[in-house]
């Protein structure tokens, strides 16, 4: 019979990656998001793996009893995995390398629209007034009442 505890190091280890990982992914630097981003897939590969149990036999069917026998599917995820980071990697650094070939940092910017909108929220008040429903005079519950009511008559 095969041990199935996982190893306590390794355990850890992901752990520590996924924390380093959140932490960069929530900086405003490209660079420190690509890192991130690595660091998150690595933790989260290493995690499958050791989430798939111990290593054993090649899975060549009938070579070996079933029970000593590793499970190969982990391993195809974890191979999936990587080539899903390896091509967020790719696009992340052709954001970054644009971002300092325009603007000489990699930093992101808030957007002036948000900035707005969070001052207006901070005080308030409407961003903009929509004049469908307010030159109406009707409220959103008449509105609705009066559509459910249209659709209930062309029923027999």
């Amino acid at each position: 019979m095969i041990d199935m505890s996982p190893n306590v190091v390794l355990v850890v280890v992901v752990g520590v990656l996924v924390a380093c990982g959140v932490y960069l992914l929530l900086e405003r630097s490209l660079t420190r998001v690509l890192v991130g981003t690595v660091l998150l897939g690595n933790a989260v590969n290493l995690l499958v793996l050791v989430a798939g149990g111990a290593a054993g036999r090649p899975p060549i069917t009938g070579l070996r009893p079933e029970g000593v026998t590793s499970d190969p599917l982990p391993q195809a995820m974890v191979l999936t995995a990587i080539v899903i980071t390896l091509a967020l990697t790719a696009f992340l650094l052709a954001m970054a390398y644009r971002s300092w070939q325009l603007h000489r940092h990699d930093e992101v910017q808030d957007d002036v629209e948000d900035r707005r909108i969070a001052r207006l929220a901070a005080i308030d008040e409407r961003a903009f007034t929509d004049t469908d429903t307010e030159a109406g005079g009707r409220t959103l519950a008449e509105e609705a009442a009066e559509t459910h009511d249209e659709t209930e008559r062309g029923q027999p």
